[in-house]
Formats: structure tokens, sequence, C-alpha cells
């Protein structure tokens, strides 16, 4: 096949290396996974028409590679390894090697062109990895708290009171890195400012908002909704009239929504009346919780695309 042709790249990520197949031209090679083995993938891929890059999360190998391709110009499309498995399968392609899966996303990323986003920068790269030890640390915290309540032994007592303190100095300390990492940069305070003027978001709710849809305030509504998991998704067949329900999207954004909804119900005025009139409409408190938790998020965007701050509604 001619260089011309568009190809999608797909590439499988291991520890060590990068297993690259082009579609359709048909191409395949092997790089190793560090910058040196960055520049030599994107001289090959200089020779081609490349339309998208596709590649799936995997922990911390594939930051590295992310970031460089991304600022050659890449387009870069990161999808869902289970999406990806069920693809493969769909097509028939049961084996499961390097070489084989980087085949299956080229082919994955030719049929159905995932969408391509663009890498976000430096500074949110590394709040989003202090966010996720936080949440680690939360983790941590709950179970230790739950531990320590079961100890009889005063060592093992005493063990559990330092490892709490412990977990504690650990969060305040990320807490302060992340406040220190917001200060320097001037576009990400402002949106952090728009965010917590909202009733209910608080400091820690809103960077997590900040950190997990960084792509707030450019989107449409209905794709925010569908991204954060909070679009109900329909279950109907012929006369059947399924149970609406919520999956998928982004797990850590909705739990960073939840208490901030539970205030909103009772201190934002028009998120407590949608959620006054789902109740009395015979709809589930946790159906309309969501339900607001969708309409909160909602309302961040429209204020970050704005770039305002909320404000009350005059009676």
């Amino acid at each position: 096949m001619s260089s011309r042709l568009a190809q999608c790249v797909g590439v499988d990520i291991s520890k060590d290396t990068l297993d690259v197949h082009l579609h359709p031209d048909g191409a395949s090679r092997r790089f190793a996974n560090d910058l040196k083995g960055f520049k030599s993938l994107i001289g090959w891929l200089g020779g081609f028409q490349v339309v998208r890059i596709v590649f799936e999360p995997t922990g911390a190998y594939h930051h590295g590679f992310e970031r460089r391709m991304g600022e050659a110009g890449f387009a870069l499309a990161k999808v869902n390894p289970r999406q990806a498995r069920r693809f493969a399968e769909a097509i028939g392609r049961h084996a499961k090697t390097d070489a084989v899966d980087a085949a299956m996303l080229a082919r994955f990323g030719a049929l159905i062109e995932p969408p391509a986003r663009p890498i976000i920068s430096q500074a949110l790269d590394q709040m989003k990895e202090l966010h996720v030890a936080r949440r680690a640390l939360v983790r941590d915290r709950v179970a230790a708290t739950n531990r320590a309540h079961t100890r009889r032994s005063p060592l093992l007592k005493r063990q559990a009171a330092e490892r709490l303190a412990q977990i504690e100095r650990q969060i305040v300390a990320i807490d302060a890195a992340l406040r220190q990492a917001l200060a320097a940069e001037p576009d990400l305070k402002a949106r952090f400012d728009i965010l917590v003027s909202i009733p209910g978001l608080g400091e820690t709710s809103a960077l997590a908002i900040l950190i997990e849809m960084p792509e707030l305030g450019q989107i449409e509504h209905r794709c925010v909704a569908s991204l954060a998991g909070l679009a109900p998704i329909a279950r109907d067949s012929g006369k059947h009239t399924g149970k609406r329900f919520i999956r998928g999207g982004r797990a850590a954004l909705r739990q960073a929504l939840y208490m901030p909804a539970l205030v909103a119900v009772r201190f934002n005025a028009d998120l407590k009346a949608k959620y006054q009139a789902l109740t009395a409409a015979g709809k589930p408190p946790k159906v309309a919780l969501t339900a607001v938790m969708r309409k909160l998020l909602i309302l961040a965007n429209a204020l970050l695309r704005d770039a305002r701050t909320w404000t009350p509604k005059l009676a």
C-alpha cells in the first residue's frame, strides 16, 4: 500500500516496548518505551499520513509515550481496554499477543474512529497524579479508621493511631502541593474560582472537577453528562420500556460530585427545587440526586464556557 494513504496507528504499550501497527498499510515495528524509542517512532511515522494513534492506558507505562506523541502533533485516541477487547472478540481475534493487540487497535481506529483528544498540560498532569494519590489516601484513612475500632491490643491501637496521623499528614501535604500548583497556573486558577462560586462546591470538589474533566466549558451539555456517566441510558425493545440507568463514564468525577449535590439540594435554591420536584413526582431520592449531579455539572460547564462566576437569580 502507498504511504500516501491515511493510516491509523495501533500501539500496544508494555513496560519496555511499544508494538506498532499501521492500518491499512500493514507495516509493523517494535520500539523501546523510552525517549530514544519515541524519537525513532516519530521519525518512522513521518513517512506516513497518520490520522490517529490508538492505544490503551497501561498504568504508568503510557504517560511518557502519550505526552511525547501529543507534543509531536499526532492525534491521540486513548480507548477503554474492555471496549478494545470486545471489538477483538467481535472480529474473531481471540489470540492475544502484543503484535496482535497493536494490529487490532489499528483496525479499531480505522473502523470505529474513536475521538482524538488533546493531551492535558504538564501542570494539570502533575496535579492529576497528586489527586489520584489523595484519593488512595482517603480510602486508606477509611480502612485504617475501621480497623482502629476493632483493635484490642494496646500496641495495635497505638500503631493504628500512628498510621492515621501519618495519613492525615500526607493528605495535608498533597493539598498544599495542589494549591501551590494551582496558584502557579493563572488560567486554571480562574477556572477554579468560577467553580467554587457555585453553592455546594468546595475546594476539594472543584479541584477534582478541573482535574477529572479538563475539557469542561468547551463541550456541549449533553456530552458533559455522557462523559461523566450521568446521562440516563434507555433499555427499550418493542412495546417494553425498560428502566433507565446510568453506567460508564468517569467514576472519580461522579464521586467528586456526590457530596456537593447533597449540599446543593439544601443551599442552592434552583437545584433544591429540581430535587423536590423529582421526589414529588415519585422519583427515588438517589435518582433525583443523580439528576442534581447532572445539573450541577452542566451549570459548571455553562459558567466556564461564559467565563463568569455564579450569581443567584433575582426573584
